[in-house]
C-alpha cells in the first residue's frame, strides 16, 4: 500500500489571482486630478491653462463676429446704389452662414480643449482601451 501512493502523480494545485494585465499599478506621476482636488499650485497651473485656452478660442470667434458684423454699415453706406431687398439677401445669406461656421468653429475648439484637459487630468489606468 505504501508503494502505491509513492507511485501516484502529485497533485496539481491550482492558483487563481487576478490576471497581470488586469492589475492596478500605481501611476508613475501624481494625476493631475488629485492635484485639482487639492487645490495646488500645479493643479492652480492646470486650471489656468485650460481657462486661457477657452478665453483665447472665445475672443477668436468674438473678433470674427465684430469684424463682420462690424464693417456691414460700412459697406452698407459705400453702396449707395444698393436698394433695400439688396441688403436684406446680403445680411440674410452672407452673415447668417458666416456666423454659423464661426460659432461652429469655437464648439469644435472649446470641445477640443476640454478633450485635451480631461486627458491631462485622467489617470492612465483609468482610461478605456
Amino acid at each position: 500500500m505504501a508503494e502505491e501512493q509513492q507511485q501516484s502523480p502529485p497533485r496539481r494545485e491550482i492558483v487563481t489571482g487576478v490576471p497581470r494585465g488586469t492589475r492596478r499599478r500605481a501611476p508613475a506621476h501624481t494625476p493631475a486630478r488629485s492635484e485639482i482636488s487639492e487645490q495646488t499650485t500645479l493643479g492652480a497651473t492646470y486650471v489656468r491653462a485650460l481657462m486661457r485656452s477657452q478665453l483665447r478660442a472665445a475672443l477668436g470667434a468674438l473678433a470674427a463676429l465684430v469684424s463682420l458684423v462690424g464693417s456691414l454699415p460700412l459697406v452698407f453706406a459705400l453702396s449707395h446704389d444698393a436698394s433695400g431687398p439688396l441688403i436684406w439677401v446680403a445680411l440674410g445669406l452672407l452673415v447668417y452662414p458666416v456666423m454659423w461656421i464661426v460659432a461652429r468653429w469655437y464648439v469644435t475648439r472649446a470641445e477640443r480643449n476640454e478633450a485635451a484637459f480631461t486627458g491631462l487630468v485622467m489617470d492612465p489606468a483609468d482610461r478605456a482601451p
